[in-house]
C-alpha cells in the first residue's frame, strides 16, 4: 500500500475560540479557549472500549494496531438544528437521578478508524487517525526498484512501521492538573503545555461536550519528547497580570477596562508566540469523511527538522470554522523520519538524487536511512559498502 498524504494545504484557525488565562500545575500548563456561539449541530460523545490493544483494517492486508481506550461518536443534523449527542435519553424531571440508568452492554472497538453507522452518525478513533496517516507516510517503500532496495523493501515496503507514544496519565502532573482544573463557561477546547512545550490542543462543538470529554485527555497518546519533559522539568511559572502597566486606576470601570486590557495582551501572546509553532505552518490535509455539512479530515507537516511539528486531524465546516480538533506533537527523530521518507518519495527513492537535495553523499544518506531504523530497507552488501566508506 502507497498511502502519500495530498490535497490542500490547511492551516489550524482558531477564529471564533477566545484564549482565556491559563492555569498552571506543576509544569503542566493549561490554556482553555471558549467559544462565544456554541456549533450546535454537531456533538460528540465518548465510547469505552474494553480490550485496550486492538487490530483495525487500515487497508487492504494492512491492519493498524495500537492501544485504543475509547472511541468518539460524531452525531449531526442535516438542517441546521441542534443535535443531541449519542445517549442522551429524555425523562421526566421527577424521574431524574430517581431512576436506574439504562443497561450497559459491552462495546466492542470498531472494525475501522472511521465509520459511518448511520445517515447523521460517525464513529471514529480519536488520534489515531492521525497517527496512521503518519505511519502510513509512503509505506509502500521505493516507487522504482532501484538496486539499492532490498526485495523487502520492493515487496513489502515499510511493513511493518511502528512508533512509540506514551499514555496521559503517564505524562507525570497531567492528571491533577486536569483534576484542579477549573471549566470556564463555554470552554470548548484546551491546549496543553508541558514545560512550556505545546504538547497537544484538543477542540469540541459545544460547551457541555467538552465537560464530558475533558477527562479522555488522559487516553490520549503523548509523544517521547513530552514524556521526558514533564518527567525532567521544574515547574513552569504562572503568568501575572500587572495593571501597573495600564495607568492610574481610580474606579471600578478603569479596573475594568485594566483587566480586559491584560487578558487581550495575554491572549495576543499565547496565540502568536506560544501556540505559533501550531498555527503558523501549512499541512497537508486529506479528507477522511463528510459529516453533512461538516468534513473530517487528517492532516501531516511539512516536517521541518528541529523545529515544532504536529500531525492531528480535524473537523472543519462549509466556511473552515473549526469543530473539532486533536494534535500530537512528534518527537525530533520522528520528524527526521517523516523529512527523510519524504526526500526519497520526492526523488522517486533515487538514492544519488536524493543525498544531492539534502546536501550529502550517497553513503552519508545510506547511514541516515540506517539511523532513522530503516536499514532494512537496504541490501546488506549495499548497506557494508557505505559503512566502509564512511571510515575512509
Amino acid at each position: 500500500m502507497t498511502t502519500t498524504p495530498s490535497g490542500p494545504a490547511f492551516r489550524i484557525d482558531l477564529a471564533g475560540l477566545a484564549t482565556r488565562p491559563a492555569q498552571v500545575w506543576g509544569g503542566v500548563r493549561l490554556v482553555p479557549l471558549v467559544r462565544a456561539e456554541p456549533i450546535e449541530d454537531l456533538r460528540l460523545h465518548q465510547e469505552l472500549y474494553e480490550p485496550e490493544y486492538a487490530a483495525v483494517p487500515a487497508g487492504r492486508r494492512t491492519d493498524y494496531l495500537a492501544y485504543v481506550p475509547h472511541g468518539f461518536v460524531a452525531d449531526w443534523t442535516r438542517d441546521g438544528t441542534p443535535a443531541a449527542a449519542y445517549g442522551t435519553r429524555l425523562d421526566a424531571p421527577s424521574a431524574i437521578g430517581a431512576t436506574a440508568p439504562p443497561e450497559r452492554i459491552r462495546v466492542r472497538a470498531p472494525r475501522r478508524l472511521a465509520k459511518r453507522e448511520s445517515r447523521t452518525r460517525l464513529r471514529f478513533l480519536p488520534l489515531h487517525l492521525a497517527l496512521e496517516g503518519y505511519l502510513a507516510l509512503h509505506f509502500g517503500g521505493p516507487t522504482i526498484t532501484w538496486e539499492e532496495w532490498s526485495d523487502r523493501a520492493v515487496r513489502h515496503g515499510l511493513s511493518p512501521r511502528a512508533e512509540e507514544a506514551y499514555a496521559g496519565d503517564r505524562v507525570r502532573g497531567l492528571a491533577d492538573a486536569l483534576r484542579v482544573f477549573e471549566i470556564h463557561p463555554g470552554q470548548c477546547g484546551l491546549l496543553v503545555y508541558v514545560a512550556d512545550a505545546l504538547a497537544a490542543a484538543f477542540v469540541v462543538p459545544h460547551p457541555d461536550d467538552y465537560r464530558a470529554l475533558h477527562r479522555t485527555l488522559l487516553l490520549d497518546l503523548y509523544g517521547e519528547l513530552i514524556h521526558h519533559y514533564a518527567l525532567l522539568s521544574a515547574a513552569v511559572p504562572e503568568f501575572r497580570a500587572d495593571l501597573r502597566t495600564a495607568g492610574p486606576v481610580n474606579s471600578v470601570a478603569e479596573l475594568r477596562t485594566a483587566v480586559a486590557g491584560q487578558e487581550r495582551a495575554w491572549a495576543d501572546f499565547h496565540d502568536d508566540t506560544m501556540a505559533g509553532g501550531l498555527l503558523d505552518p501549512d499541512y497537508r490535509a486529506r479528507e477522511v469523511r463528510r459529516l453533512g455539512r461538516f468534513r473530517l479530515a487528517r492532516f501531516l507537516p511539512e516536517f521541518r527538522p528541529k523545529q515544532e511539528n504536529h500531525i492531528g486531524e480535524a473537523i472543519t465546516d462549509e466556511d473552515g470554522r473549526l469543530a473539532y480538533l486533536k494534535t500530537f506533537r512528534l518527537s525530533e527523530s520522528q520528524v527526521r523520519r517523516g523529512h527523510l521518507l519524504d526526500r526519497l518519495a520526492a526523488h522517486e527513492w533515487h538514492l544519488p538524487s536524493a543525498a544531492a537535495s539534502l546536501g550529502l553523499t550517497e553513503p552519508q544518506l545510506g547511514l541516515r536511512i540506517e539511523g532513522a531504523g530503516f536499514a532494512g530497507l537496504l541490501r546488506q552488501d549495499i548497506l557494508d559498502h557505505y559503512r566502509r566508506a564512511a571510515r575512509r
